[in-house]
């Protein structure tokens, strides 16, 4: 039982390469059903390599960046604690 799934733009560009790309290097081809399902049972098989590739790389700031960011911070006199950020927050 086939299912649709809806692909953007530049996937469906990306998949369209890929069959010619196939086709001109094999001979064979392939439908985008066919290679969807060639490239989901390749992320399967190293799918911690694909997990990883969903998370955030960002590392944070560097320590001049941070510095540049607090830069910026002025002091207003008053001390502020967690129960007085609450309140602002949540009422």
């Amino acid at each position: 039982m086939a299912t649709s799934v809806k692909v953007d733009d530049r996937t469906k560009d990306l998949l369209e390469r890929l069959q010619a790309e196939i086709r001109l290097e094999t001979g064979e081809r392939v439908t985008q059903q066919e290679l969807l399902r060639r490239i989901t049972e390749h992320g399967f098989e190293s799918r911690d390599e694909l997990v990883d590739s969903f998370r955030d790389d960002w590392d944070g700031l560097s320590e001049a960046e941070t510095e540049r960011w607090l830069s910026g911070t002025i002091s207003s006199g008053k001390e502020t604690d967690e129960n007085d950020i609450d309140e602002i927050l949540y009422g």
